[in-house]
């Protein structure tokens, strides 16, 4: 199988629709990548909920050691994780019924997307949320 993210218009409505994203593997170390992303989506309007189990909070919000610990629905699991992880990252997105798996700039797993697509998410790879984000005009959310 080989992956194809969706197209631009798809991608625009995901992110248009979307309220809450989980952020898997978000830093309170401001030189992260996944810490300014959160920032960045923070600013655009987005409910945004760190994941990791060495965080207490990020940018002012409650850290959850697992996306099964987030209270409330999540649209976006956005992963900043290594490649080996994100299969089962897929299956616990599925579990706790998030809408779509993204998997952040130069992570790709076939496995993950398959895992995550039988169980009725989109899936997007090797992509950049805050990039696309800006690349599309995503209006901020209110």
């Amino acid at each position: 199988m080989d992956h194809q993210n969706p197209p631009a218009d798809d991608l625009k409505k995901l992110l248009t629709e979307a309220r809450t994203i989980a952020i898997v593997g978000a830093s309170s170390s401001p030189d992260r990548p996944s810490h300014g992303i959160m920032r960045k989506l923070l600013a655009a309007g987005y409910r945004v909920v760190p994941v990791n189990p060495r965080e207490t909070t990020v940018l002012g919000e409650t850290a959850y050691p697992s996306l099964a610990d987030v209270p409330g629905e999540i649209d976006i699991v956005d992963v900043f994780r290594r490649v080996e992880e994100t299969p089962t990252i897929a299956d616990e997105a599925v579990a706790v019924g998030a809408k779509t798996l993204w998997l952040q700039s130069g992570i790709a797993s076939e496995d993950a997307a398959a895992r995550a697509a039988a169980g009725g998410l989109t899936v997007v790879m090797n992509a950049c949320i805050g990039v696309v984000h800006s690349m599309l005009r995503i209006p901020r959310r209110e």
